[in-house]
């Protein structure tokens, strides 16, 4: 039988068993709370974070629809799209074809004088390019025997081997087409019959960057004027180097820059300290920074915010995936009433967005007592405003999609060109870039703008610019 001691110590023995059960118990329970925020973190995808769609190729594919349910093609209801006929003016060659006799009995067949069967294409001509040659004449005076030649025009002189037209093809292939040096100088040895270097092409490219100085300048001049600017930013490499393209896009042009810095430092250098426009913009800290310093109107990205919540859904936390749940179902209601909005009047909708707007932050704000909860709640009490600003402000849009869409076409060119080697390159890009997107949302043709400021640049006249409607 034991004593009273042994008991005790036996008693004291438990204790210290349990205690450092519980600490390891502790030690574990933090080990994978840790372990399950960073399988959390990793299995992020662009549906619940800000990480581009290119980043989803690792995820297991899709369920596949089933067929049956709707034919490839054309849908039954849809109105049929054909090309409008080629006016008169517009045909060059008519090519007509004539019956000697009947096709089934062999007859005489005579004109009926109604119109027959057309059919209208495209052709390109053997050989697209002349060959032009450029004659200074020599003169001798009469009086003093010297000898002057005609000088050749301004065109000529800065062109050199290229015209305006063949330059400006060249900046379209390069730029607008994401193709090569090595590409363009295939094009144009095989379907023009022109061979150059890839260094002259490099020349032709660096006059083309010149010749888009002026309309780029004067969009970096008008934009901290404008009322609205959507912007956004991507990676950019030169030589190993990172930097940073930034996408301003405002209502009726879009403007690149690229720089070293993804700070508001750049915002700053573009918008200006004054800016007394709306920003649309996501939740990224530069632009927190920009609004914060010099009290800019923000328009938060609600995309960003949904892939945010729906990244909470993910988590193995039940309290904080059921909270993000709710959060969801708020903005999913939300969003329902931006898409009825052409079926109700401006003061209807105005009112259900109000309404649902204070359910939805009500909700964000009741968050449980969990860190991913609570960042999102205090999200929601610092920023909660500058998330509905469309609500009160007219052309404001709710997402960033505008901007997006306008870096679309740098990314594609980033991942085919692999970045650029200089500043010249750097500058190229700015220029190129901006000019394509300015020239999609004015309804432009890229090719003519170019060639127009390539025409301007060699004759010394002014640049062409993005404001002239004509």
């Amino acid at each position: 039988m034991q004593t009273y001691e042994e008991l005790l110590q036996e008693n004291r023995d438990l204790k210290a068993q349990v205690a450092q059960l519980l600490a390891r118990l502790s030690e574990l329970e933090a080990r994978c709370s840790k372990l399950e925020a960073e399988l959390a973190k990793a299995r992020k995808d662009s549906s619940t974070s800000s990480k581009p769609p290119s980043s989803d190729i690792v995820k297991p594919p899709k369920p596949k629809r089933k067929k049956g349910k709707r034919k490839i093609g054309g849908q039954p209801g849809h109105p049929r799209h054909e090309r409008k006929a080629f006016s008169p003016e517009e045909i060059d060659t008519i090519f007509e074809y004539k019956l000697d006799r009947c096709l089934d009995c062999g007859g005489t067949v005579r004109l009926t004088g109604r119109p027959g069967c057309r059919k209208q294409r495209y052709e390109l001509v053997e050989n697209p390019v002349q060959i032009e040659e450029h004659r200074g004449l020599e003169y001798e005076c009469v009086n003093c025997g010297k000898v002057h030649y005609a000088p050749l025009p301004s065109e000529v002189e800065k062109g050199g081997l290229f015209s305006p037209r063949v330059t400006a093809l060249v900046a379209y292939l390069k730029g607008g087409c994401h193709a090569s040096y090595s590409t363009v100088q295939a094009f144009l040895s095989d379907v023009l019959g022109i061979d150059v270097a890839r260094g002259y092409l490099a020349k032709e490219i660096e006059k083309a960057s010149r010749a888009l100085d002026g309309p780029y300048e004067e969009l970096l001049r008008h934009l901290p004027g404008e009322g609205l600017v959507n912007t956004d930013e991507t990676g950019h490499k030169e030589n190993g180097d990172r930097f940073w393209t930034w996408c301003f896009r405002a209502l009726t042009f879009t403007l690149f820059k690229i720089d070293p810095s993804r700070g508001s430092c750049v915002l700053i250098d573009v918008l200006g300290e004054e800016f007394n426009g709306v920003l649309g913009c996501d939740y990224f800290s530069a632009y927190r920074k920009y609004m914060k310093d010099f009290n800019v109107i923000v328009q938060f990205c609600l995309a960003h915010l949904i892939r945010d919540v729906k990244f909470l859904t993910t988590l193995t936390d039940k309290v904080t995936q059921n909270y993000g749940k709710r959060v969801l179902d708020g903005l999913r209601r939300l969003f329902r009433i931006i898409h009825r909005r052409e079926k109700m009047s401006e003061e209807k909708f105005q009112k259900a967005l109000e309404r649902e707007r204070k359910k939805l932050v009500a909700t964000a704000k009741r968050a449980p007592d969990r860190r991913q909860a609570q960042n999102l709640a205090k999200r929601f009490r610092k920023h909660g405003d500058a998330y509905f600003r469309f609500i009160t402000t007219p052309g404001v849009e709710p997402t960033n999609n505008l901007a997006e869409q306008a870096i679309r076409f740098v990314v594609i060119d980033r991942r085919v060109t692999q970045g650029t080697r200089s500043e010249g390159g750097r500058r190229w890009c700015e220029r190129i870039w901006t000019t394509i997107a300015t020239c999609a949302q004015q309804g432009r043709s890229v090719f003519n703008f170019l060639q127009a400021a390539v025409q301007a640049h060699f004759t010394a006249q002014p640049a062409p610019s993005f404001f002239d409607s004509s």
